[in-house]
């Protein structure tokens, strides 16, 4: 684990109380994918919704880096795998654009109410025909006078159906390639503006999903982030802070798994001695320490980079290939360890596989990201 200053360990500390609370009934609430208001007022009330924001719009001007360490413990102390998903999503989505590219007045307006948890934010980029290529997108947002008019559908919308704000991506210029995108904040209930209802999936089953419709939804020229045709700038900065950030309360729960792993391989006796004496779970519980250890040395380091203004586009993508294959491995492996055990619905572990498979698809498939590194490399095509 990475040395923390004083101040991070008692922040690290201060989150850690809240992990009893926030875990409890995180089976029952899986098995009925609910997303429970009363949970997200107590993960609010901890304050890591605020931690990276300035103080003067509700947040604690905390660094990336002591984002991170508190995010990790959130992960090691929290199973409600959903609710920390939804917390990372609120954050990057909208509380980063806002910070980074939005107005006084909207950071005014809408800040304060993402560091509390009042308000919810999702972004809306992926279309149902272009999935990971933003370029692809069919979304249209056409000027008329001081508005904008929106028209057009997305899909995979984490947050979509609690959210209050959605940072939605169209395009401008639909010739106009890499400077034909713009980001712009919609307000919940604007007219033209259609939230579809919570869509059933393999995990994360808390962390509620929907589709966007936008039919002719008008919004005023002011709630533009950054500028018109500047989106993919917008969508670059989000995405270097949505991996870091999600990824990093994956080592926390790779910790914690890894703990709970090691505790039963001493204790689980089979011919007589604990079963952690035998080769084969000894070397697959190192095997789990390897993979997270390298996770969060890519994890850190990577933020380190971008902290320190450095180009780090390859670092994310490998960081993000390497985290995510990391969480599912190790859950893999946990479930091996425990057995028959692991198997079973009320220990925990079969939600972890579940919740970590979506890693490898979320902010940009892992195949991708291998495509990124390619680029870096002038491989490809």
């Amino acid at each position: 684990m990475r040395n923390r200053d004083a101040d991070q360990q008692a922040l690290c500390a201060g989150m850690a109380q809240w992990g009893k609370i926030l875990s409890e009934g995180h089976i029952d609430a899986d098995a009925r994918s609910a997303f429970e208001p009363g949970r997200w007022r107590s993960l609010a009330d901890s304050g890591v919704l605020g931690l990276p924001f300035p103080q003067q719009w509700g947040g604690a001007g905390q660094s990336l880096l002591t984002t991170l360490h508190v995010l990790e413990t959130l992960g090691e102390t929290c199973r409600e795998s959903g609710l920390n998903f939804c917390a990372t999503t609120s954050m990057a989505s909208t509380g980063v654009p806002l910070t980074a590219f939005g107005s006084d007045a909207l950071r005014e307006r809408y800040l304060p109410g993402i560091c509390s948890g009042e308000l919810i934010g999702a972004h809306a980029i992926t279309e149902p025909d272009s999935g990971s290529d933003a370029m692809a997108m069919t979304t249209r947002a056409e000027r008329d006078g001081t508005h904008y008019v929106l028209t057009g559908g997305k899909a995979f919308v984490s947050n979509g159906p609690i959210a209050d704000v959605f940072v939605v991506y169209a395009r401008t210029r639909p010739e106009g390639g890499p400077l034909g995108t713009t980001a712009f904040l919609v307000d919940r209930g604007t007219p033209g503006l259609f939230v579809g209802g919570p869509t059933a999936k393999m995990g994360l089953r808390t962390a509620p999903l929907s589709t966007l419709h936008l039919d002719g939804c008008r919004i005023p020229a002011d709630r533009v982030l950054g500028r018109s045709g500047g989106g993919l700038l917008v969508l670059d900065h989000v995405m270097k802070r949505e991996i870091l950030f999600g990824f990093t309360v994956q080592l926390g729960e790779m910790r914690h798994r890894l703990e709970r792993t090691v505790a039963y391989a001493r204790e689980r006796r089979a011919f007589g001695h604990p079963i952690g004496d035998y080769q084969a779970v000894s070397h697959r519980v190192v095997d789990m320490k390897i993979r997270t250890e390298t996770a969060a040395k890519w994890l850190y380091d990577t933020a380190e980079r971008l902290a320190a203004g450095e180009d780090v586009t390859a670092d994310l993508a490998m960081t993000k290939i390497l985290a995510s294959e990391a969480a599912l491995a190790t859950s893999l492996s946990a479930v091996r360890v425990f057995g028959g055990a692991g198997y079973l619905t009320e220990v925990g572990l079969e939600k972890e596989v579940r919740a970590a498979v979506a890693g490898t698809l979320y902010s940009g498939t892992n195949d991708i990201q291998y495509n990124h590194v390619a680029s870096t490399l002038g491989l490809g095509g």
